[in-house]
């Protein structure tokens, strides 16, 4: 488990505790809607909500004996209930127990997670207006391209954010599925309106077919789910961790008082927050392939899925969590350096306005070949020199005969190049 970052709002729901508590619910459930059926005496089903209990401490005593969970809880149980329990668990098997009660949890957890994205949206949201003007470079392949602001690159991570919302409500209602059907899936021992019963009371849909247990699918979608959210932060990460390197500093990750970067190097600054939800990233990752690979069970039931899951979800959701937690706090408390996105700007001497210079040459009648040609051997040049872009090309005699100066100038102007960034944020509802 991932114990050191559980957070303990969301490492409660894998607890035995909750999971005992939502077995128990479901059993005296079960036992209800068989006494609406008359299969159970309904004197017999208030005695046993009356009486139904648990000790964690005991069951896991049992189960060392027994070796199984569920008779271990049931055992335990019937030490409470006396004669009643017999019709306790009655035509069930141990899956509509375990399967119904990990949706729940499963269901617990994402909602806890869908707060966090609904609050790291709304904090990317806040922090692109706050940032639209604020003009940074471009890169493509790691190498400048064109203007663009810093607010574009959060506005671009908050629309991301809101198709991950939606992403995690649909592997909720995906995942959101309870079965009460018996051994093979069959209703043989019990009706199905026990499965309809249980379910509605607990907020699950009943399953529209099962074996022994819910097919395996819904969990792979839902850790899908979960670790294209991670890929999500954690392109958020690799950027800021990328604009933090001492030679860009656009962008730092929140550095507390008191913190120590190195133990050797007293001046470092690193972005751990950030390498560390990089890290955890390929963790989810490495959980969804897992969950892939838990499909494929052999005939109605096997329980190779079952070990494997006790690790998995718990831990996916509870990393999950704790890297929104985390990203919420860096996004919250960056340090942001205007003056240095534009002194990193100006480091190509303006070749940042190469396209619109071709895109003039071409509108003046030129060839695209030989548009160019022209703008590359100058943009060349200045690579090789270091002089000014625009006063190369003003020298130019070449590029003269079709552009003036004063629509170099024209052409060479930031607040020109971002003008469509308001409609940008307008489509967005940012504005």
């Amino acid at each position: 488990m991932i114990q050191r970052y559980a957070l303990p709002e969301i490492s409660r729901i894998w607890e035995d505790e909750n999971r005992f508590k939502i077995w128990l619910e479901i059993e005296i459930l079960a036992c209800e809607a068989q006494a609406n059926s008359g299969v159970i005496p309904k004197k017999a089903v208030k005695e046993i909500r009356r009486k139904a209990k648990f000790d964690v401490k005991r069951i896991l005593e049992i189960e060392e004996k027994v070796q199984h969970d569920v008779i271990a809880f049931l055992t335990n149980v019937a030490e409470y209930v006396g004669p009643n329990s017999r019709y306790i668990h009655y035509g069930m098997t141990s899956s509509d127990i375990l399967d119904t009660t990990l949706a729940v949890q499963m269901v617990q957890a994402a909602e806890l997670i869908l707060k966090k994205l609904v609050e790291l949206k709304k904090i990317l949201g806040e922090k692109a207006v706050l940032y639209k003007d604020t003009i940074c470079v471009g890169r493509t392949h790691g190498i400048h391209a064109e203007p663009i602001t810093f607010g574009l690159k959060l506005a671009l991570w908050f629309s991301e954010a809101n198709r991950n919302l939606e992403r995690l409500k649909n592997a909720i209602n995906t995942i959101a599925v309870g079965q009460i059907s018996g051994a093979v899936g069959t209703y043989d021992h019990l009706d199905p309106s026990v499965e309809e019963y249980v379910c509605k009371s607990l907020k699950l849909k009943p399953a529209p077919i099962s074996t022994q247990i819910i097919q395996r699918d819904r969990h792979a979608d839902y850790l899908n789910t979960l670790a294209l959210i991670g890929a999500s932060l954690e392109k958020i990460a690799t950027e800021i961790r990328h604009l933090q390197k001492t030679e860009v500093l656009e962008v730092e990750e929140p550095f507390g008082k008191g913190q120590k970067g190195s133990s050797a190097m007293p001046h470092k600054k690193n972005p751990i927050v950030c390498e560390r939800i990089s890290g955890m990233a390929r963790l989810l990752r490495g959980f969804a392939t897992t969950a892939m690979e838990n499909v494929a069970l052999w005939h109605e039931r096997d329980i190779s899925h079952s070990s494997v899951e006790r690790v998995i979800i718990p831990d996916s959701t509870m990393t999950l969590y704790y890297m929104l937690h985390k990203t919420i706090q860096v996004i919250n408390g960056m340090v942001i350096y205007p003056q240095n996105m534009i002194s990193n700007l100006e480091k190509t001497h303006g070749l940042i306005y190469s396209q619109p210079v071709l895109l003039k040459l071409i509108e003046k009648g030129l060839s695209r070949e030989e548009a160019y040609r022209l703008v590359q051997k100058n943009a060349m040049q200045v690579w090789q020199s270091g002089e000014d872009f625009q006063a190369v090309l003003k020298k130019d005699q070449e590029i003269n005969q079709f552009i003036s100066a004063v629509d170099i100038d024209l052409i060479c102007d930031l607040q020109t190049r971002l003008k469509n960034v308001n409609y940008i944020f307008k489509k967005l509802k940012l504005m």
